[in-house]
Protein backbone atom coordinates (compact mmCIF):
# COMPACT_ATOMS: atom_id res chain seq x y z
CA UNK A 1 0.00 0.00 0.00
CA UNK A 2 2.75 2.43 0.90
CA UNK A 3 4.36 2.00 -2.54
CA UNK A 4 1.34 3.80 -3.94
CA UNK A 5 0.13 6.21 -1.28
CA UNK A 6 2.87 7.17 1.13
CA UNK A 7 3.96 10.81 1.14
CA UNK A 8 6.69 11.25 -1.51
CA UNK A 9 10.19 10.96 -0.04
CA UNK A 10 11.26 14.16 -1.79
CA UNK A 11 9.14 16.33 -4.08
CA UNK A 12 8.47 19.88 -5.34
CA UNK A 13 12.12 20.52 -6.18
CA UNK A 14 13.02 24.13 -6.99
CA UNK A 15 16.27 25.98 -7.63
CA UNK A 16 17.34 29.35 -6.22
CA UNK A 17 17.54 32.15 -8.81
CA UNK A 18 21.32 32.40 -8.25
CA UNK A 19 21.70 28.66 -8.94
CA UNK A 20 23.45 27.96 -5.62
CA UNK A 21 20.73 25.98 -3.83
CA UNK A 22 18.14 23.30 -4.54
CA UNK A 23 15.09 23.06 -2.27
CA UNK A 24 12.45 20.39 -1.89
CA UNK A 25 9.68 19.11 0.38
CA UNK A 26 10.28 16.03 2.50
CA UNK A 27 8.10 14.49 5.23
CA UNK A 28 9.08 14.96 8.86
CA UNK A 29 6.75 13.24 11.37
CA UNK A 30 4.09 12.84 8.64
CA UNK A 31 4.20 16.54 7.64
CA UNK A 32 5.85 18.07 4.58
CA UNK A 33 8.76 20.39 5.40
CA UNK A 34 11.30 22.41 3.41
CA UNK A 35 14.84 21.10 2.99
CA UNK A 36 17.69 22.97 1.29
CA UNK A 37 20.77 21.56 -0.42
CA UNK A 38 23.85 23.64 -1.27
CA UNK A 39 25.06 22.84 -4.78
CA UNK A 40 28.53 24.13 -3.84
CA UNK A 41 29.12 21.92 -0.78
CA UNK A 42 26.46 19.22 -1.19
CA UNK A 43 25.30 19.85 2.39
CA UNK A 44 21.57 19.38 3.02
CA UNK A 45 19.67 21.08 5.83
CA UNK A 46 16.16 20.80 7.21
CA UNK A 47 14.85 24.36 7.07
CA UNK A 48 11.40 23.94 8.69
CA UNK A 49 10.27 21.40 11.30
CA UNK A 50 6.47 21.58 11.48
CA UNK A 51 4.66 18.66 13.05
CA UNK A 52 1.14 20.14 13.11
CA UNK A 53 0.52 21.20 9.49
CA UNK A 54 2.56 20.66 6.34
CA UNK A 55 4.15 23.38 4.27
CA UNK A 56 1.52 23.79 1.57
CA UNK A 57 3.43 25.70 -1.09
CA UNK A 58 6.64 27.70 -1.42
CA UNK A 59 8.52 30.02 -3.81
CA UNK A 60 12.01 31.50 -4.02
CA UNK A 61 12.50 35.27 -4.24
CA UNK A 62 15.45 36.96 -5.95
CA UNK A 63 17.10 37.76 -2.60
CA UNK A 64 17.41 34.16 -1.36
CA UNK A 65 14.30 34.26 0.75
CA UNK A 66 11.68 31.50 0.51
CA UNK A 67 8.03 32.49 0.88
CA UNK A 68 5.89 29.59 2.06
CA UNK A 69 2.35 28.96 3.27
CA UNK A 70 0.53 26.70 5.71
CA UNK A 71 -3.16 25.81 5.60
CA UNK A 72 -4.29 25.55 9.25
CA UNK A 73 -7.27 23.33 8.56
CA UNK A 74 -8.78 23.26 12.07
CA UNK A 75 -9.29 27.05 12.16
CA UNK A 76 -9.51 27.61 8.37
CA UNK A 77 -6.53 29.96 8.61
CA UNK A 78 -3.86 30.60 6.01
CA UNK A 79 -0.38 31.56 7.25
CA UNK A 80 2.39 33.12 5.17
CA UNK A 81 6.05 32.96 6.25
CA UNK A 82 9.46 33.89 4.93
CA UNK A 83 12.55 31.80 5.42
CA UNK A 84 15.94 33.51 5.17
CA UNK A 85 18.16 30.89 3.56
CA UNK A 86 21.45 32.24 4.96
CA UNK A 87 20.35 32.19 8.61
CA UNK A 88 17.42 29.70 8.34
CA UNK A 89 15.37 32.22 10.37
CA UNK A 90 11.60 32.10 9.83
CA UNK A 91 9.36 35.15 10.05
CA UNK A 92 5.55 34.97 10.19
CA UNK A 93 4.35 37.57 7.66
CA UNK A 94 0.57 37.08 7.59
CA UNK A 95 -2.15 35.17 9.42
CA UNK A 96 -5.21 35.17 7.20
CA UNK A 97 -8.51 33.98 8.62
CA UNK A 98 -10.61 32.38 5.85
CA UNK A 99 -8.50 34.26 3.28
CA UNK A 100 -6.78 32.78 0.25
CA UNK A 101 -3.54 34.12 -1.22
CA UNK A 102 -1.86 33.51 -4.60
CA UNK A 103 1.70 34.54 -5.44
CA UNK A 104 1.56 36.14 -8.88
CA UNK A 105 5.11 37.30 -9.49
CA UNK A 106 8.61 37.89 -8.16
CA UNK A 107 10.58 40.86 -9.43
CA UNK A 108 14.30 40.94 -10.15
CA UNK A 109 14.33 44.77 -10.05
CA UNK A 110 12.84 44.76 -6.53
CA UNK A 111 14.05 41.47 -5.02
CA UNK A 112 12.40 42.09 -1.63
CA UNK A 113 8.97 42.61 -3.21
CA UNK A 114 6.53 40.03 -4.58
CA UNK A 115 3.16 40.59 -6.20
CA UNK A 116 0.27 38.65 -4.65
CA UNK A 117 -3.50 38.49 -4.99
CA UNK A 118 -5.77 37.83 -2.01
CA UNK A 119 -9.38 38.22 -0.92
CA UNK A 120 -8.47 39.94 2.37
CA UNK A 121 -10.55 43.10 1.90
CA UNK A 122 -13.58 41.30 0.48
CA UNK A 123 -14.13 37.52 0.48
CA UNK A 124 -15.66 37.71 -3.00
CA UNK A 125 -12.79 39.60 -4.68
CA UNK A 126 -9.06 39.08 -5.09
CA UNK A 127 -7.17 42.40 -4.97
CA UNK A 128 -3.51 42.72 -5.94
CA UNK A 129 -0.89 43.70 -3.35
CA UNK A 130 2.84 44.30 -3.28
CA UNK A 131 4.34 42.48 -0.31
CA UNK A 132 7.81 43.13 1.14
CA UNK A 133 9.09 39.71 2.16
CA UNK A 134 11.63 41.16 4.60
CA UNK A 135 9.39 43.58 6.48
CA UNK A 136 5.97 42.03 5.83
CA UNK A 137 4.69 45.41 4.60
CA UNK A 138 1.62 44.98 2.41
CA UNK A 139 0.60 47.71 -0.06
CA UNK A 140 -2.56 47.62 -2.13
CA UNK A 141 -1.50 47.78 -5.79
CA UNK A 142 -4.82 47.38 -7.65
CA UNK A 143 -8.24 47.07 -6.02
CA UNK A 144 -10.61 44.67 -7.73
CA UNK A 145 -13.68 46.64 -8.90
CA UNK A 146 -15.71 43.46 -8.39
CA UNK A 147 -15.49 41.66 -11.70
CA UNK A 148 -11.79 40.86 -12.29
CA UNK A 149 -11.22 37.10 -12.43
CA UNK A 150 -7.57 37.01 -13.62
CA UNK A 151 -4.55 39.31 -13.31
CA UNK A 152 -1.63 38.92 -15.74
CA UNK A 153 1.65 40.36 -14.40
CA UNK A 154 4.58 40.95 -16.74
CA UNK A 155 8.12 39.84 -15.66
CA UNK A 156 8.51 43.09 -13.66
CA UNK A 157 5.30 42.45 -11.74
CA UNK A 158 3.41 45.23 -13.55
CA UNK A 159 -0.14 44.34 -14.48
CA UNK A 160 -1.17 45.60 -17.90
CA UNK A 161 -3.68 42.89 -18.84
CA UNK A 162 -6.68 41.67 -16.81
CA UNK A 163 -9.72 39.51 -17.46
CA UNK A 164 -13.17 40.54 -16.20
CA UNK A 165 -16.42 38.59 -16.29
CA UNK A 166 -20.08 39.37 -15.87
CA UNK A 167 -20.68 35.68 -15.30
CA UNK A 168 -21.21 34.79 -18.96
CA UNK A 169 -19.20 37.21 -21.12
CA UNK A 170 -15.47 37.68 -20.55
CA UNK A 171 -13.54 40.83 -21.46
CA UNK A 172 -9.78 41.37 -21.71
CA UNK A 173 -8.68 44.84 -20.53
CA UNK A 174 -5.33 46.44 -21.42
CA UNK A 175 -3.32 49.48 -20.36
CA UNK A 176 -0.16 50.72 -22.06
CA UNK A 177 1.59 51.59 -18.77
CA UNK A 178 1.05 51.90 -15.02
CA UNK A 179 -0.41 55.41 -15.30
CA UNK A 180 -2.92 54.66 -18.05
CA UNK A 181 -6.48 53.48 -17.43
CA UNK A 182 -7.52 49.94 -18.38
CA UNK A 183 -9.58 49.78 -21.58
CA UNK A 184 -11.58 46.82 -22.95
CA UNK A 185 -10.00 45.29 -26.07
CA UNK A 186 -11.58 41.84 -26.52
CA UNK A 187 -15.06 40.65 -25.47
CA UNK A 188 -16.28 37.07 -25.86
CA UNK A 189 -18.85 34.67 -24.52
CA UNK A 190 -17.10 32.29 -22.11
CA UNK A 191 -17.26 29.54 -24.77
CA UNK A 192 -14.70 31.55 -26.72
CA UNK A 193 -11.47 31.52 -24.79
CA UNK A 194 -8.67 34.10 -24.92
CA UNK A 195 -5.98 33.46 -22.32
CA UNK A 196 -3.07 35.97 -22.37
CA UNK A 197 0.37 34.47 -21.71
CA UNK A 198 3.01 37.20 -22.10
CA UNK A 199 3.97 40.24 -24.14
CA UNK A 200 6.10 39.38 -27.18
CA UNK A 201 8.48 42.36 -26.87
CA UNK A 202 7.35 43.69 -30.27
CA UNK A 203 5.04 46.74 -30.20
CA UNK A 204 2.20 46.00 -27.75
CA UNK A 205 1.68 42.46 -29.03
CA UNK A 206 1.06 39.57 -26.64
CA UNK A 207 0.95 35.79 -26.95
CA UNK A 208 -2.35 34.14 -26.05
CA UNK A 209 -4.20 30.85 -26.25
CA UNK A 210 -7.39 31.41 -28.25
CA UNK A 211 -10.24 29.40 -29.74
CA UNK A 212 -12.03 32.46 -31.17
CA UNK A 213 -13.29 31.64 -34.71
CA UNK A 214 -11.91 28.08 -34.44
CA UNK A 215 -12.81 24.83 -32.69
CA UNK A 216 -9.37 23.97 -31.28
CA UNK A 217 -7.43 26.36 -29.03
CA UNK A 218 -4.31 27.71 -30.81
CA UNK A 219 -1.24 29.80 -29.92
CA UNK A 220 -1.76 33.28 -31.37
CA UNK A 221 -0.31 36.78 -31.26
CA UNK A 222 -2.74 39.61 -30.43
CA UNK A 223 -2.25 43.35 -30.95
CA UNK A 224 -3.25 44.87 -27.59
CA UNK A 225 -3.85 48.33 -29.09
CA UNK A 226 -6.51 47.03 -31.49
CA UNK A 227 -7.56 43.84 -29.69
CA UNK A 228 -7.05 41.94 -32.95
CA UNK A 229 -5.35 38.65 -33.67
CA UNK A 230 -2.20 39.28 -35.71
CA UNK A 231 -1.11 35.73 -36.49
CA UNK A 232 -1.39 32.07 -35.53
CA UNK A 233 1.89 30.82 -34.07
CA UNK A 234 0.86 27.17 -33.78
CA UNK A 235 -2.30 25.06 -33.90
CA UNK A 236 -3.06 21.35 -33.77
CA UNK A 237 -5.91 19.99 -35.87
CA UNK A 238 -6.64 17.22 -33.37
CA UNK A 239 -6.57 18.85 -29.91
CA UNK A 240 -6.61 22.08 -27.93
CA UNK A 241 -3.22 23.55 -27.08
CA UNK A 242 -3.45 23.36 -23.29
CA UNK A 243 -0.59 25.67 -22.30
CA UNK A 244 2.69 27.32 -23.26
CA UNK A 245 6.12 27.16 -21.66
CA UNK A 246 7.41 30.71 -21.31
CA UNK A 247 10.81 31.91 -20.11
CA UNK A 248 10.42 35.04 -17.98
CA UNK A 249 14.20 35.49 -18.02
CA UNK A 250 14.58 35.44 -21.81
CA UNK A 251 11.03 36.62 -22.46
CA UNK A 252 10.25 34.04 -25.09
CA UNK A 253 7.78 31.21 -25.56
CA UNK A 254 9.56 27.88 -25.74
CA UNK A 255 6.97 25.28 -26.67
CA UNK A 256 3.27 24.53 -26.82
CA UNK A 257 1.93 21.39 -25.22
CA UNK A 258 -1.28 19.43 -25.34
CA UNK A 259 -2.73 15.97 -24.73
CA UNK A 260 -3.70 13.43 -27.33
CA UNK A 261 -3.39 9.73 -26.52
CA UNK A 262 -0.10 10.77 -24.90
CA UNK A 263 1.37 14.20 -24.01
CA UNK A 264 2.66 16.21 -26.99
CA UNK A 265 5.04 19.17 -27.39
CA UNK A 266 5.76 21.48 -30.32
CA UNK A 267 8.91 23.55 -29.89
CA UNK A 268 8.81 27.21 -30.85
CA UNK A 269 12.50 27.90 -30.18
CA UNK A 270 15.42 25.98 -31.72
CA UNK A 271 17.76 26.39 -28.74
CA UNK A 272 15.15 25.01 -26.35
CA UNK A 273 14.38 22.10 -28.70
CA UNK A 274 18.09 21.19 -28.77
CA UNK A 275 18.27 21.47 -24.97
CA UNK A 276 15.26 19.15 -24.51
CA UNK A 277 16.55 16.74 -27.13
CA UNK A 278 19.95 16.58 -25.43
CA UNK A 279 18.44 15.91 -21.97
CA UNK A 280 15.87 13.44 -23.34
CA UNK A 281 18.69 11.47 -24.96
CA UNK A 282 20.15 10.85 -21.50
CA UNK A 283 16.83 9.73 -20.02
CA UNK A 284 15.91 6.89 -22.40
CA UNK A 285 12.28 7.37 -23.26
CA UNK A 286 10.76 8.91 -20.13
CA UNK A 287 8.41 11.86 -20.47
CA UNK A 288 10.34 14.89 -19.22
CA UNK A 289 9.63 18.50 -18.32
CA UNK A 290 11.76 21.38 -17.12
CA UNK A 291 10.04 22.46 -13.89
CA UNK A 292 12.42 25.19 -12.70
CA UNK A 293 15.62 27.01 -13.72
CA UNK A 294 18.07 29.54 -12.37
CA UNK A 295 18.20 33.12 -13.67
CA UNK A 296 21.22 32.43 -15.88
CA UNK A 297 19.36 29.46 -17.45
CA UNK A 298 22.37 27.25 -16.92
CA UNK A 299 20.90 24.98 -14.22
CA UNK A 300 17.54 23.26 -14.70
CA UNK A 301 15.35 21.05 -12.52
CA UNK A 302 13.99 18.18 -14.63
CA UNK A 303 10.99 16.02 -13.75
CA UNK A 304 10.46 12.66 -15.49
CA UNK A 305 7.66 10.09 -15.43
CA UNK A 306 5.95 7.29 -17.38
CA UNK A 307 2.63 5.50 -16.96
CA UNK A 308 4.50 2.91 -14.84
CA UNK A 309 6.73 5.24 -12.83
CA UNK A 310 5.77 8.23 -10.65
CA UNK A 311 9.07 9.71 -11.69
CA UNK A 312 12.32 11.29 -10.63
CA UNK A 313 13.93 14.71 -10.32
CA UNK A 314 17.26 15.62 -11.93
CA UNK A 315 19.57 18.62 -12.02
CA UNK A 316 20.88 19.45 -15.49
CA UNK A 317 23.86 21.82 -15.79
CA UNK A 318 23.99 23.06 -19.36
CA UNK A 319 27.53 24.46 -19.38
CA UNK A 320 28.95 21.12 -18.25
CA UNK A 321 26.30 19.04 -20.07
CA UNK A 322 25.89 17.22 -16.77
CA UNK A 323 22.76 15.39 -15.56
CA UNK A 324 22.57 14.44 -11.85
CA UNK A 325 19.70 12.55 -10.25
CA UNK A 326 18.34 14.43 -7.24
CA UNK A 327 15.73 11.91 -6.08
CA UNK A 328 13.11 9.38 -7.03
CA UNK A 329 9.64 10.39 -5.88
CA UNK A 330 9.41 6.86 -4.45
CA UNK A 331 12.64 4.90 -4.19
CA UNK A 332 12.73 1.13 -4.32
CA UNK A 333 9.85 0.60 -6.72
CA UNK A 334 10.25 -1.44 -9.90
CA UNK A 335 8.44 0.04 -12.93
CA UNK A 336 8.29 -3.36 -14.65
CA UNK A 337 5.90 -4.48 -11.88
CA UNK A 338 3.44 -1.71 -12.77
CA UNK A 339 0.82 -1.87 -15.51
CA UNK A 340 0.55 -0.29 -18.96
CA UNK A 341 -2.01 2.50 -19.45
CA UNK A 342 -3.36 1.88 -22.96
CA UNK A 343 -5.22 4.60 -24.93
CA UNK A 344 -8.59 3.40 -26.29
CA UNK A 345 -11.49 4.89 -28.26
CA UNK A 346 -15.07 3.81 -28.89
CA UNK A 347 -18.33 5.20 -30.24
CA UNK A 348 -21.01 6.52 -27.89
CA UNK A 349 -24.59 5.41 -28.56
CA UNK A 350 -25.24 8.63 -30.52
CA UNK A 351 -22.15 8.12 -32.71
CA UNK A 352 -19.75 10.54 -30.98
CA UNK A 353 -16.17 9.21 -30.75
CA UNK A 354 -14.92 9.05 -27.17
CA UNK A 355 -11.37 8.46 -25.96
CA UNK A 356 -9.99 7.11 -22.72
CA UNK A 357 -7.57 4.67 -21.12
CA UNK A 358 -7.64 1.02 -20.15
CA UNK A 359 -5.13 -0.40 -17.66
CA UNK A 360 -5.00 -4.19 -17.46
CA UNK A 361 -3.26 -6.13 -14.65
CA UNK A 362 0.20 -7.46 -15.56
CA UNK A 363 0.18 -10.99 -16.89
CA UNK A 364 -3.58 -10.94 -17.55
CA UNK A 365 -5.24 -11.11 -20.95
CA UNK A 366 -7.82 -8.35 -21.47
CA UNK A 367 -10.71 -10.85 -21.24
CA UNK A 368 -13.46 -11.39 -18.68
CA UNK A 369 -11.77 -9.25 -16.03
CA UNK A 370 -13.22 -7.56 -12.96
CA UNK A 371 -13.24 -3.85 -13.89
CA UNK A 372 -13.30 -0.62 -11.87
CA UNK A 373 -14.73 2.37 -13.77
CA UNK A 374 -13.01 5.63 -12.74
CA UNK A 375 -14.71 8.86 -13.97
CA UNK A 376 -12.45 11.90 -13.46
CA UNK A 377 -12.96 14.23 -10.48
CA UNK A 378 -13.53 17.53 -12.29
CA UNK A 379 -16.28 17.47 -14.88
CA UNK A 380 -14.48 19.88 -17.25
CA UNK A 381 -10.97 18.41 -16.90
CA UNK A 382 -9.80 15.12 -18.45
CA UNK A 383 -7.84 11.95 -17.84
CA UNK A 384 -4.37 11.93 -19.39
CA UNK A 385 -1.65 9.37 -19.97
CA UNK A 386 0.83 9.13 -17.12
CA UNK A 387 1.34 7.67 -13.68
CA UNK A 388 -1.81 7.48 -11.55
CA UNK A 389 -1.38 5.91 -8.10
CA UNK A 390 -5.04 4.87 -7.78
CA UNK A 391 -5.08 3.27 -11.23
CA UNK A 392 -1.87 1.34 -10.53
CA UNK A 393 -3.04 0.29 -7.06
CA UNK A 394 -6.28 -1.17 -8.47
CA UNK A 395 -4.54 -2.88 -11.41
CA UNK A 396 -1.97 -4.34 -9.01
CA UNK A 397 -4.86 -5.82 -7.01
CA UNK A 398 -6.20 -7.59 -10.12
CA UNK A 399 -8.74 -5.12 -11.54
CA UNK A 400 -8.76 -3.63 -15.02
CA UNK A 401 -9.27 0.15 -14.72
CA UNK A 402 -11.30 2.08 -17.28
CA UNK A 403 -11.18 5.88 -17.66
CA UNK A 404 -13.29 7.70 -20.24
CA UNK A 405 -13.06 11.31 -21.37
CA UNK A 406 -16.80 11.82 -21.76
CA UNK A 407 -18.26 14.78 -23.69
CA UNK A 408 -17.42 18.04 -21.92
CA UNK A 409 -13.89 16.88 -21.05
CA UNK A 410 -11.04 19.31 -21.74
CA UNK A 411 -8.68 19.24 -24.70
CA UNK A 412 -10.92 18.01 -27.50
CA UNK A 413 -12.14 21.35 -28.85
CA UNK A 414 -15.02 23.75 -28.30
CA UNK A 415 -17.76 21.62 -29.88
CA UNK A 416 -16.86 18.58 -27.75
CA UNK A 417 -16.82 20.70 -24.59
CA UNK A 418 -20.19 22.33 -25.37
CA UNK A 419 -21.66 18.88 -26.08
CA UNK A 420 -21.39 18.33 -22.31
CA UNK A 421 -23.32 21.47 -21.31
CA UNK A 422 -26.39 20.64 -19.20
CA UNK A 423 -25.68 16.95 -19.78
CA UNK A 424 -24.73 16.17 -16.18
CA UNK A 425 -27.00 13.23 -15.45
CA UNK A 426 -27.71 13.08 -19.21
CA UNK A 427 -25.37 12.28 -22.08
CA UNK A 428 -22.25 12.59 -19.89
CA UNK A 429 -23.52 9.68 -17.78
CA UNK A 430 -24.64 7.89 -20.97
CA UNK A 431 -21.03 8.13 -22.22
CA UNK A 432 -19.79 6.39 -19.07
CA UNK A 433 -22.52 3.74 -19.39
CA UNK A 434 -21.72 3.28 -23.10
CA UNK A 435 -18.08 2.73 -22.11
CA UNK A 436 -19.10 -0.04 -19.70
CA UNK A 437 -21.19 -1.70 -22.43
CA UNK A 438 -18.25 -1.41 -24.84
CA UNK A 439 -16.04 -3.24 -22.30
CA UNK A 440 -18.67 -5.97 -22.00
CA UNK A 441 -19.17 -6.21 -25.80
CA UNK A 442 -15.40 -6.46 -26.30
CA UNK A 443 -15.40 -9.31 -23.73
CA UNK A 444 -12.88 -7.30 -21.66
CA UNK A 445 -15.16 -6.97 -18.63
CA UNK A 446 -16.81 -9.71 -16.65
CA UNK A 447 -20.37 -8.24 -16.62
CA UNK A 448 -20.92 -9.60 -13.09
CA UNK A 449 -17.83 -7.90 -11.65
CA UNK A 450 -17.96 -4.16 -12.37
CA UNK A 451 -17.47 -1.45 -9.74
CA UNK A 452 -17.36 2.35 -10.02
CA UNK A 453 -15.05 4.67 -8.05
CA UNK A 454 -14.67 8.45 -8.09
CA UNK A 455 -14.10 11.69 -6.19
CA UNK A 456 -15.94 15.01 -6.58
CA UNK A 457 -17.89 14.87 -9.82
CA UNK A 458 -16.54 11.33 -10.28
CA UNK A 459 -18.19 10.54 -6.93
CA UNK A 460 -21.47 11.90 -8.28
CA UNK A 461 -21.05 9.70 -11.37
CA UNK A 462 -20.50 6.68 -9.14
CA UNK A 463 -23.68 7.39 -7.12
CA UNK A 464 -25.60 8.12 -10.32
CA UNK A 465 -24.41 4.82 -11.77
CA UNK A 466 -25.63 2.68 -8.85
CA UNK A 467 -28.88 4.70 -8.66
CA UNK A 468 -29.95 4.55 -12.29
CA UNK A 469 -28.07 1.47 -13.53
CA UNK A 470 -28.31 -0.81 -10.48
CA UNK A 471 -27.84 -3.97 -12.54
CA UNK A 472 -24.61 -2.73 -14.11
CA UNK A 473 -22.48 -2.16 -11.01
CA UNK A 474 -21.67 -4.42 -8.06
CA UNK A 475 -20.67 -1.55 -5.79
CA UNK A 476 -19.44 2.05 -5.62
CA UNK A 477 -16.61 3.86 -3.81
CA UNK A 478 -17.10 7.61 -3.33
CA UNK A 479 -14.60 10.25 -2.11
CA UNK A 480 -15.84 13.81 -1.40
CA UNK A 481 -18.78 13.08 -3.69
CA UNK A 482 -21.18 15.68 -5.03
CA UNK A 483 -24.63 14.60 -3.81
CA UNK A 484 -26.82 17.70 -4.29
CA UNK A 485 -26.42 20.21 -7.13
CA UNK A 486 -28.62 22.78 -5.35
CA UNK A 487 -26.39 23.07 -2.29
CA UNK A 488 -23.26 22.69 -4.43
CA UNK A 489 -24.25 25.85 -6.32
CA UNK A 490 -25.78 27.69 -3.32
CA UNK A 491 -22.79 27.04 -1.02
CA UNK A 492 -20.12 28.09 -3.54
CA UNK A 493 -17.38 30.25 -1.93
CA UNK A 494 -17.84 34.02 -2.25
CA UNK A 495 -14.94 34.35 -4.71
CA UNK A 496 -16.64 31.82 -7.03
CA UNK A 497 -19.65 34.12 -7.53
CA UNK A 498 -18.35 35.66 -10.83
CA UNK A 499 -18.44 32.15 -12.34
CA UNK A 500 -21.93 31.16 -11.16
CA UNK A 501 -23.89 32.30 -14.23
CA UNK A 502 -21.42 30.46 -16.44
CA UNK A 503 -21.84 27.36 -14.24
CA UNK A 504 -25.62 27.66 -14.61
CA UNK A 505 -25.20 27.52 -18.39
CA UNK A 506 -22.85 24.55 -18.18
CA UNK A 507 -24.55 22.48 -15.45
CA UNK A 508 -27.97 24.00 -14.82
CA UNK A 509 -29.75 26.94 -13.16
CA UNK A 510 -31.13 26.00 -9.71
CA UNK A 511 -34.34 27.90 -10.50
CA UNK A 512 -34.92 27.40 -14.24
CA UNK A 513 -33.57 23.84 -14.29
CA UNK A 514 -34.72 22.81 -10.82
CA UNK A 515 -36.62 19.78 -12.08
CA UNK A 516 -33.62 18.45 -13.97
CA UNK A 517 -31.18 19.04 -11.08
CA UNK A 518 -33.56 17.39 -8.64
CA UNK A 519 -33.96 14.40 -10.98
CA UNK A 520 -30.21 13.70 -10.99
CA UNK A 521 -29.01 14.72 -7.48
CA UNK A 522 -28.33 11.49 -5.50
CA UNK A 523 -29.61 13.04 -2.25
CA UNK A 524 -33.18 12.76 -3.57
CA UNK A 525 -32.82 9.16 -4.77
CA UNK A 526 -31.84 7.06 -1.79
CA UNK A 527 -34.74 4.75 -2.70
CA UNK A 528 -32.98 3.77 -5.96
CA UNK A 529 -29.66 2.71 -4.41
CA UNK A 530 -29.29 -0.96 -3.51
CA UNK A 531 -25.57 -1.67 -4.17
CA UNK A 532 -22.96 -1.59 -1.39
CA UNK A 533 -21.36 1.84 -0.91
CA UNK A 534 -18.10 2.99 0.66
CA UNK A 535 -18.03 6.78 1.30
CA UNK A 536 -15.09 8.92 2.45
CA UNK A 537 -15.30 12.60 3.36
CA UNK A 538 -13.05 15.22 4.93
CA UNK A 539 -14.93 17.25 7.55
CA UNK A 540 -13.15 20.48 6.51
CA UNK A 541 -13.82 20.17 2.77
CA UNK A 542 -15.05 23.70 1.90
CA UNK A 543 -17.34 22.41 -0.89
CA UNK A 544 -19.08 19.74 1.21
CA UNK A 545 -22.31 20.09 3.18
CA UNK A 546 -21.50 17.65 5.97
CA UNK A 547 -24.91 17.71 7.72
CA UNK A 548 -26.59 16.92 4.38
CA UNK A 549 -24.15 14.07 3.71
CA UNK A 550 -24.74 12.68 7.22
CA UNK A 551 -28.49 12.73 6.55
CA UNK A 552 -27.97 11.05 3.15
CA UNK A 553 -26.07 8.19 4.82
CA UNK A 554 -28.74 7.89 7.56
CA UNK A 555 -31.45 7.54 4.88
CA UNK A 556 -29.46 4.84 3.07
CA UNK A 557 -28.97 2.90 6.30
CA UNK A 558 -32.68 3.23 7.10
CA UNK A 559 -33.36 1.53 3.77
CA UNK A 560 -30.87 -1.23 4.63
CA UNK A 561 -28.37 -0.22 1.94
CA UNK A 562 -24.96 -1.70 2.87
CA UNK A 563 -23.07 1.58 3.37
CA UNK A 564 -19.74 2.24 5.11
CA UNK A 565 -19.16 5.94 5.87
CA UNK A 566 -15.85 7.42 7.01
CA UNK A 567 -15.83 11.10 8.02
CA UNK A 568 -12.29 12.30 8.81
CA UNK A 569 -11.77 15.34 11.03
CA UNK A 570 -9.09 17.86 10.06
CA UNK A 571 -9.08 16.80 6.41
CA UNK A 572 -10.24 18.67 3.33
CA UNK A 573 -11.17 16.87 0.10
CA UNK A 574 -7.75 15.25 -0.34
CA UNK A 575 -6.52 13.38 2.74
CA UNK A 576 -3.14 14.92 3.59
CA UNK A 577 -2.44 12.65 6.55
CA UNK A 578 -0.54 9.59 5.36
CA UNK A 579 -2.15 7.55 8.14
CA UNK A 580 -5.65 8.51 6.92
CA UNK A 581 -4.74 7.73 3.30
CA UNK A 582 -3.38 4.28 4.20
CA UNK A 583 -6.51 3.53 6.22
CA UNK A 584 -8.73 4.66 3.34
CA UNK A 585 -7.06 2.57 0.63
CA UNK A 586 -6.82 -0.48 2.90
CA UNK A 587 -10.57 -0.21 3.36
CA UNK A 588 -11.13 0.27 -0.39
CA UNK A 589 -9.08 -2.87 -1.07
CA UNK A 590 -11.11 -4.91 1.43
CA UNK A 591 -14.45 -3.49 0.19
CA UNK A 592 -13.73 -4.26 -3.47
CA UNK A 593 -12.45 -7.71 -2.59
CA UNK A 594 -15.66 -8.49 -0.71
CA UNK A 595 -18.02 -7.09 -3.34
CA UNK A 596 -16.22 -7.89 -6.60
CA UNK A 597 -13.86 -10.83 -6.27
CA UNK A 598 -16.33 -12.97 -4.37
CA UNK A 599 -19.19 -12.54 -6.83
CA UNK A 600 -19.59 -14.77 -9.88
Amino acid sequence: MSDFFRTPEKSFFKISPDGKFVSYLKPYKDKQNIYIKSLQTGAEQMATAYTDYSVKDYSWTYNNQIVFTQDIIASDEFRVFTLDVASLKIKNLLNLDKVRIRILNRNRLQPDVITVSMNKRDAANFDVYRMNVKTGELKLYIQNPGNVTRWYPDPNGDIRLVKVSDGVDETILYRANEKAAFKPIIKNNFNDRVEPVAFTGEKNYFYALSNVNRDKTAVVVIDADRGKEVKVVYASTSADIMDLAYSKNKRRIEYAYWDEAKPQKHFLNNDVEKLYSNIAGKLKGDEMNIVDRDSAENKFIINTYTDKNPGSYYLYEKNEDKLTKLADIYSGIHPEEFCTMRPISFKASDGLTLNGYLTVPNGKEARNLPVVIMPHDNIWSRDSWGYDAEVQFLANRGYAVFQVNYRGSAGYGKAFRKAGFKQVGGKIQDDITDGVHWLIDQKIANPKKIGIFGGGFGGFSALYGVSFHPDLYNCAVVKYGLINFFTYLKDAPAFYKPFLKMTYEMIGDPEKDAEQLRAISPVFHTDKIKSPLLIFQGAKDPRANISELNQFVRELKKRNVPVIYRLKENERAFFRSEHNRMEMYAEIEKFLDTNMQGKQ
